[in-house]
């Protein structure tokens, strides 16, 4: 039986349920559009995974108020951010600066020598705003805003770098990078190897996303005043200084980890997945940097 040929979820399930012998009726209950998200969101949809949703807050970022959705199961972690939006707030609040970079895609052409790689390089750069007109017949969405290049023997990594406004814009960026590489190699003679050869660099930590940025760069500060620290947090800008140093800066270079902070991935996770965002994405997300500052008596703290 082909399960994508079943008109419902609940005919889905009662098949699995047969032939693997189990019963699974929590998850048939939802609130979903069963037509938008197993036509949309999910092939072969069954049913849907409750997962308990917490609430941390209010958040105060450039004096304006903000409560943070998170959907976890670890304990303790809503109770965490709570605090630390509490710490946060009563200190005066954090001021956020943020960057839009881009969407990426980075497809590898196969040249045959040094020669051949460098006139690859040599077209890419003088025919952007060629590329960016066909960017622009897949979808009026899309913008193409820069793209550079490496090689190394007989391969070149091409980063093509989107603007999809308010969409994270994968999808888009794919397909226009497909009209594009038809486009180099018609006019080049050389062949595209795969329309993603890891340079883009999707979902999965890397020191070119880490350096260059994908999706947005996103930087945040506080100062974290003593009597905050001492009835907050129970603790002393000193030993906080202490613990990240030791942790995320010697620690992190002793297990050669990629960026230096305590925990970005816990906080982002639960947060993607309250808002129903791609969670694989938090394996470049995680990467970022927490500095740390003793100032008399009080701790600035960014991230």
């Amino acid at each position: 039986m082909k399960l994508h040929t079943l008109s419902s979820v609940t005919e889905r399930r009662q098949i699995i349920e047969k032939k693997t012998k189990t019963s699974l009726p929590t998850i048939g209950t939802f609130s979903l559009d069963e037509t938008i998200a197993s036509t949309r969101h999910c092939e072969n949809m069954i049913g849907a995974t409750q997962v308990p949703l917490g609430i941390a807050g209010p958040l105060c970022i450039d004096k304006t108020e903000y409560y943070i959705p998170l959907a976890t199961t670890e304990g303790a972690l809503v109770a965490s951010v709570n605090r630390g939006c509490r710490a946060i707030t009563d200190s005066g609040g954090a001021i956020v600066d943020n960057y839009r970079v881009g969407s990426t895609r980075g497809p590898v052409f196969y040249v045959k020598n040094l020669k051949e790689s460098a006139r690859l390089n040599t077209f890419i750069d003088t025919h952007l705003k060629e590329m960016q007109s066909i960017a622009q017949t897949t979808s009026r969405h899309i913008q193409l805003t820069k793209t550079f290049s490496r090689g190394v023997g007989q391969y070149r990594y091409v980063r093509f770098v989107y603007d999809t406004k308010d969409a994270m814009g994968m999808n888009m960026a794919t397909i226009a990078t497909d009209k594009i590489v038809r486009f180099i190699e018609e006019q080049t003679g050389i062949s595209c190897l795969a329309l993603s050869g890891n340079y883009c660099v999707d979902k999965k930590p890397s020191w070119l996303n880490m350096i260059e940025g994908r999706g947005f760069k996103v930087w945040a500060e506080v100062v974290l005043p003593q009597k905050i620290l001492k009835q907050t947090l129970k603790t002393t800008a000193q030993k906080i200084y202490d613990a990240w140093l030791s942790k995320c800066i010697m620690g992190g270079i002793m297990s050669g980890s990629m960026g230096y902070n305590a925990q970005f991935a816990n906080i982002l996770a639960a947060l993607f997945l309250a808002t129903g965002q791609d969670i694989a994405h938090i394996a470049e997300c995680s990467i970022g940097i927490t500095t740390a500052e003793v100032r008399g008596k009080n701790l600035y703290m960014s991230v």
